[in-house]
């Protein structure tokens, strides 16, 4: 799994004024991260807004991704759920050959036991043909996936090859690394504590703020794995301050923010989920001026 250490984004999903999918604004943000220098595409993961597209849009976001990167770099699709049924299902069905993992959420709302976490992995696991990344992010799940349930998951199943680990605890990231097999992948899923994870050992990042400035971020993470850790962290403190601002008032109702201000999109968001308000946009747009 050397593809996918570095730099992955989570792609937003574009949307037109009429909350219409804007393939065209997709188009232009996946070559704007790739030129960028991101190592790799996450698609239809929470910052896609998943939630909230259909089976159709879905397909839509796929395959103008797909013929946008143009084999350009590796891609890995989110495929997940609550219902273990359901992701299996999708799993047996769904064409995955354009991609080289799939990103699988541990089960939400229905708040399950360690054990259930590992039964629903297990069965994620013997179904799926292509790798799995886990995904603990806590608080969107309810539950955390303890370091103990990943480990046993990474040693009884050759194909589970990572977690992008989203809880905001470097300790429990540090318990990861220390613990997991050899070539396992510990991946950061929080832009602020990457640097450090990574310098700790982790593989890198799937990012939300590496989607807004790709190049610095990306280049970021790049001295963090090769320990130039001086300069790692001047971008890292130059880049902070965005990282709390497009988290402020919800994902990714900021970087559809950040995303306005440079021209690639519109910042529509669909309900729930509702624009930033006009004081962050200021502050946004400020900080983009002073980084360029």
């Amino acid at each position: 799994m050397q593809a996918l250490i570095g730099t992955g984004v989570a792609l937003v999903t574009p949307f037109k004024k009429d909350f219409s999918v804007d393939t065209e604004a997709l188009t232009k943000i996946t070559n704007y991260v790739i030129e960028g220098g991101v190592e790799y595409l996450v698609i239809l993961g929470t910052t896609a807004e998943s939630a909230t597209l259909s089976t159709d849009e879905k397909a839509l976001v796929i395959a103008t991704i797909v013929e946008a990167n143009n084999g350009r770099v590796p891609m890995v699709l989110g495929v997940g759920g609550n219902n273990t049924a359901e992701v299996v299902h999708e799993l047996k069905t769904k064409d995955l050959s354009k991609f080289t993992a799939i990103l699988s959420v541990s089960p939400y709302y229905n708040k399950p036991t360690q054990e259930g976490i590992y039964q629903h992995f297990k069965a994620v696991a013997e179904a799926s043909p292509i790798p799995i990344i886990l995904y603990n992010v806590p608080g969107r799940t309810a539950s955390n996936m303890l370091p103990s349930t990943v480990i046993r998951l990474a040693n009884d199943f050759k194909n589970i090859v990572g977690i992008k680990e989203a809880a905001g605890d470097i300790v429990q990231a540090m318990k990861l690394i220390q613990a997991k097999p050899d070539g396992f992948l510990v991946i950061s899923g929080d832009d602020m504590i990457t640097l450090p994870m990574v310098l700790a050992g982790g593989a890198g990042v799937i990012s939300v703020i590496g989607e807004g400035f790709p190049k610095e971020f990306s280049e970021m993470v790049r001295l963090g794995l090769n320990k130039k850790v001086a300069d790692a962290y001047k971008i890292h403190y130059k880049l902070a301050e965005s990282i709390d601002m497009i988290f402020e008032q919800g994902n990714p109702a900021g970087i559809k923010e950040v995303f306005k201000h440079i021209g690639l999109s519109e910042n529509t968001v669909r309900l729930p989920l509702v624009q930033v308000d006009e004081n962050l946009s200021q502050r946004l747009s400020d900080f983009i001026k002073k980084l360029v």
